[in-house]
C-alpha cells in the first residue's frame, strides 16, 4: 500500500474542545479505485479535493453508498474499532442493491487499519471522545448514460467527535411523505435515501419539531425508523423495535442493544407496531420511553411526540432500559468493561 502522509498536520490547529459533528476531519485519506473489472492497489494520501469531472455517474444518477463506524481509544493507548466486520459486510450489501462492485475484505480491513495508525492521534482517550469513520464507494466514470457505472471510487475519510447530543428530541408522526417504500432500497445505505428525507424533514423542523417518525409507504399505519435511527418503545416492561425488512435499514447499534437487552434479562420484541399501538399504551401509562439508536447518537431519548392533533410527552424513567443499555455499550466500545461478545478489534499503533 502506498502511504504518502501530509507535510503539515492539521493536529496542533483544531480545538477539539469545539467539534461540530462531521465538520472537522483527520489528516488522510484511504483511496482505491476501481477500473477494468476490478479493484485497484489502495493508497493513502493527505486528506483533500478529489478530481471530479462534470460528467461523473455519481452526480447524475446518485449510485453511492456509505458507512457510519466508530473507533475508540482505551486507557492503554489502543485504538478499539467497534464491530469492523458487520459495517464491512453492510457497506457490500448496500453496494449490491445499487449494482455497486463489492470491496474486497483485504482493501477494507487492511486499509482502515493502516490509516488509523497514521492518524491514531485524531483519536483521544479523554471521556467522549471518539473518532467518526466513513467509508464510502461512488461511480467515477466520466458518461451521462443512464446505467451503471464502469468506475468506481473507494475512500475512508476519519472525523474526531465528542459525545453526539441531539438535545431535546421532539418527533412527529409523519402520514404523506416516504423514507423508503417496500422493494425499494431502504435497507441499504443509500445516499439517496438520505437526501430524500431532507424536505420532509425541513418542513417538521418549521413547525418546531427534531425529527420525524417514519411510516410505511402503503398505509401510514406502521411505524419504522426516526430521522435516521432505529426506534424503539417500552411498553410496560417489554422493548418493542420495529422488524427489519427491505424498507428499514440493519443498524449495528441497533443489533447490539436487542443483544444486551436479552442478556441482561429484558423481554425484547422485533415486530411491526401500529400507531394506534403506541397511542393506546401512552393512553394506558404503559408508554414508559421512546428512544432511537445509531451509530452518531449511541442511544438517544425521544422527548415527545405528535400524532396529528395529539402530543405524547414522555416522563423520565428511575429504572431506564434505554440509560441502562447506553451505558454497558459505551462501556464495552472504550474497553473499559469486558466485552464478552468480541465487538471489538485493537488496531496496534
Amino acid at each position: 500500500m502506498k502511504v504518502t502522509k501530509t507535510s503539515r498536520s492539521k493536529l496542533d490547529s483544531t480545538d477539539f474542545s469545539n467539534l461540530p459533528f462531521g465538520t472537522v476531519f483527520s489528516d488522510h485519506m484511504l483511496v482505491c479505485n476501481y477500473k477494468d473489472g476490478k479493484w485497484n492497489e489502495a493508497k493513502i494520501l493527505p486528506y483533500g479535493p478529489i478530481p471530479m469531472p462534470p460528467g461523473a455517474q455519481v452526480l447524475h444518477y446518485g449510485q453511492s453508498v456509505f458507512e457510519g463506524m466508530k473507533a475508540f481509544k482505551n486507557n492503554s493507548n489502543e485504538i478499539l474499532l467497534f464491530r469492523k466486520e458487520e459495517n464491512f459486510k453492510r457497506l457490500n450489501q448496500s453496494a449490491e442493491r445499487l449494482s455497486i462492485p463489492v470491496i474486497e475484505k483485504s482493501i477494507f480491513m487492511n486499509g482502515l487499519d493502516n490509516l488509523l495508525k497514521i492518524d491514531s492521534e485524531w483519536c483521544k482517550a479523554d471521556q467522549g471522545y471518539s473518532l467518526y469513520i466513513r467509508p464510502f464507494i461512488f461511480a467515477s466514470s466520466e458518461c451521462v448514460k443512464a446505467s451503471a457505472s464502469e468506475e468506481y471510487t473507494f475512500i475512508i475519510i476519519t472525523s474526531p467527535t465528542i459525545n453526539y447530543y441531539a438535545g431535546e428530541m421532539n418527533v412527529v408522526i409523519e402520514e404523506n411523505y416516504t423514507r423508503a417504500p417496500q422493494g425499494g432500497v431502504g435497507y441499504a445505505k443509500a445516499a439517496g435515501n438520505y437526501a430524500a428525507s431532507f424536505y420532509p424533514t425541513k418542513q417538521a423542523n418549521s413547525k418546531g419539531f427534531q425529527q420525524l417518525i417514519w411510516t410505511d409507504a402503503k398505509e401510514h399505519k406502521y411505524i419504522e425508523e426516526s430521522g435516521t435511527m432505529n426506534v424503539w418503545f417500552r411498553i410496560g416492561n417489554i422493548l418493542i423495535t420495529p422488524a427489519l425488512s427491505d424498507s428499514i435499514l440493519g443498524g449495528i447499534t441497533r443489533d447490539s442493544i436487542v443483544t444486551l437487552a436479552k442478556d441482561n434479562g429484558i423481554k425484547v420484541e422485533q415486530r411491526r407496531i401500529l400507531i394506534t399501538e403506541v397511542i393506546e399504551a401512552f393512553n394506558k401509562g404503559t408508554l414508559k420511553k421512546v428512544f432511537g439508536t445509531g451509530t452518531a447518537v449511541t442511544v438517544n431519548p425521544i422527548n415527545t411526540i405528535t400524532f396529528r392533533d395529539q402530543r405524547m410527552v414522555i416522563e423520565q424513567q428511575a429504572d431506564s432500559f434505554a440509560l441502562k443499555l447506553k451505558e454497558q455499550l459505551q462501556g464495552i466500545q472504550k474497553g473499559s468493561i469486558f466485552d464478552p461478545y468480541n465487538w471489538t478489534s485493537k488496531v496496534t499503533v
